[in-house]
């Protein structure tokens, strides 16, 4: 059936659609924004309240949401396929490239190998060069030693900052290391991309290669604000900025990262950035450690902190046809692994760590923000972004600062359990007591309006990661303490050392209320509500509910090299983005079972309160 217009009213013609007038379509579509997919008493009800509508059966507005709806689909279902195909024309350049630097390297190894097979007396000599060659080398680098070529001027940072820039591209689309494929990752075009892991070189290392859909303008400024995407680290200070003739930037930083466990000390760089636009037009941002041996402006050790090295590493950024990105990431450090406990040696060694905390962190915090910007209105993240990443950011930075407890942000040690298993430290400092309103008594008058901290370590045999996180999430009430105040009643049980309340609370069940999460799940933000128990008459007036913002990582058990965090603190019902937070929890890291096969699965757990 078809209806047209005429004298200003709606009636039947030979046609097969329906003609609306132009304020109709507008009242029309005003309406569907309001409501897709109305009831019929609403749309009854729409006819009633929009006199222009009032001609149009009831029927035919049906239809005609129907018809609006089809096509808001096939709209969205275009676009969803457009943004697909670039991903694919992308990720299909990028194996292109990678394809043929593999046949490059092939064909010279074929050249190789039959040059030796066809004069194999001459194998002997050319090893015999080589150790001439390197001896001769090692000679120059010793004379370089004692002589350094640059200085600390301009024109020397310069220098140093080409070099850089040369050796990092070779590492990000060439062969000066040897790659290698990353289990469980494979290119596609809602996957991250290619993640590689490096064999054989100084250090660790491990590259990554992606598409984004953001600019690379935009990319680069959310890369170089570190702190803001990667947890473990303090914070990054940009000491001096120097324009080089190029258009670029040549930058001296200094970083600090946390400490992992408590029984390592944490790590600080002293750094060249150099940023700068290559002939193509791709963004490059790359990053090396400046050392005396390069007669750099020198930084002074800084106590509690162990210098480590950062070789040649950045990011290359080339803009995709159609918008978006393709990022090459190049993560590559020498952590000093000495500095630790033979145990710990694996987390200061493993490539596969560098490549899940650092370089993988990276891309999906860009992908994170590329999907918060594309879709406004997702669910979990989508909703806060910004404020929700704000919270997860403070739970793990306060999580990480009493872990470390460094002098410089007011904690002091009071106690141990004698061998350092369990360190007890307190903090005045107002920053920590802002907003607070605590008090510990029986036995530690000399804290009172102070934040205590009980933290420890140990290490667990045949114990998976994702399975222990589960057990701790699920069953708050085999482990937490209930011998605690309302206030501390999230606290840890830390072995024989335990500190009594003000009150004794005991609570019972957990709900656990889904806030937000990562786009790809590997991150959970939740409020957990514990119910309180009452025991008597008296319990009955006390008795409250108490909330916990938690924040819970790494519960996927295919994953490959990560830790696993649970870490919360308590909040009330008038939670405020500038409230202070406690955070208390977990952190359980995988550590590499060694070189012998018969080794147990050894994990590495820590809980702080």
């Amino acid at each position: 059936m078809a209806m047209s217009c005429k004298d200003g009213k709606i009636g039947l013609d030979n046609g097969k659609y329906v003609r609306y007038t132009p304020e109709q379509v507008e009242a029309l579509e005003r309406l569907y924004h309001e409501c897709p997919k109305p009831t019929s008493i609403r749309r009854q009800q729409l006819i009633r309240e929009c006199p222009i509508l009032s001609n149009i059966e009831p029927k035919q507005i049906k239809v005609w949401f129907q018809n609006r709806r089809c096509r808001e689909k096939q709209r969205k279902e275009a676009l969803r396929l457009q943004a697909v195909n670039r991903k694919l024309t992308a990720l299909n350049k990028l194996l292109m490239e990678e394809n043929d630097r593999l046949q490059k390297q092939v064909s010279q190894l074929v050249y190789e190998n039959g040059y030796f097979r066809q004069n194999p007396q001459n194998t002997t000599l050319a090893t015999k060069d080589t150790s001439c060659e390197s001896a001769v080398t090692s000679g120059q680098q010793s004379l370089t030693a004692q002589h350094p070529p640059r200085d600390a001027s301009p024109a020397g940072l310069l220098s140093i900052a080409e070099e850089t820039l040369a050796e990092f591209l070779s590492k990000a689309t060439g062969t000066a290391v040897e790659w290698v494929q990353m289990p469980g990752m494979k290119p596609g075009p809602d996957s991250i991309g290619i993640v590689a892991i490096s064999h054989g070189c100084i250090g660790v290392a491990a590259r990554a290669c992606g598409l984004v859909g953001l600019e690379p303008t935009r990319v680069v400024e959310i890369l170089k604000d570190r702190p803001s995407w990667f947890r473990d680290c303090r914070a990054v200070d940009v000491l001096n900025v120097l324009p080089t003739a190029n258009g670029g930037t040549i930058e001296l930083l200094y970083m600090q990262l946390y400490a992992p466990t408590t029984l390592a000390p944490a790590r600080d760089f002293w750094l060249l950035r150099y940023t700068s636009v290559l002939e193509d037009g791709s963004l490059v941002v790359c990053e090396r450690s400046l050392k005396n041996t390069q007669n750099g402006p020198s930084m002074p050790p800084v106590q509690h902190f162990v210098r480590a090295e950062m070789l040649p590493s950045g990011y290359l950024i080339r803009p995709c046809e159609g918008g978006g990105s393709i990022i090459h990431i190049v993560d590559h450090m020498d952590l000093e692994p000495w500095s630790v406990p033979e145990v710990l040696r694996p987390l200061y060694e493993s490539s596969t760590v560098m490549a899940q905390k650092t370089t993988m962190t990276a891309l999906r915090q860009l992908r994170q923000i590329s999907q918060e910007v594309s879709q406004s209105n997702v669910n979990g993240w989508g909703r806060r972004p910004a404020a929700l990443r704000a919270l997860s950011q403070r739970l793990s930075r306060g999580f990480n600062e009493a872990l470390n407890g460094f002098t410089d942000e007011g904690w002091s040690m009071i106690g141990n359990d004698g061998v350092d298993d369990v360190m007890v430290l307190v903090n005045t400092s107002p920053d920590k007591l802002m907003g607070l309103n605590l008090s510990f008594a029986n036995g530690f008058p000399s804290v009172s309006n102070a934040v205590l901290c009980a933290k420890a370590s140990m290490l667990l045999q045949n114990v998976p990661p994702a399975i222990l996180l589960r057990f701790l999430r699920e069953h708050r009430s085999e482990w937490a303490d209930n011998n605690m105040d309302a206030y501390s009643a999230a606290a840890i049980k830390v072995g024989p050392c335990s500190l009594p309340g003000s009150r004794v609370g005991n609570y019972g069940g957990q709900v656990i209320l889904p806030l937000a999460h990562t786009i790809e799940h590997e991150e959970l933000l939740e409020v957990i509500k514990l119910d309180g128990i009452a025991h008597s008459s008296e319990d009955m007036i006390m008795a409250r509910e108490l909330f916990l913002l938690q924040l819970c990582g790494g519960m996927d058990e295919n994953s490959f090299g990560t830790c696993a965090e649970l870490i919360f603190a308590p909040i009330d019902a008038s939670f405020a983005d500038d409230a202070p937070l406690l955070p208390s929890g977990f952190r359980i890291i995988p550590l590499d079972p060694g070189k012998e096969a018969s080794s147990p699965n050894r994990t590495l757990t820590l809980h702080l309160r």
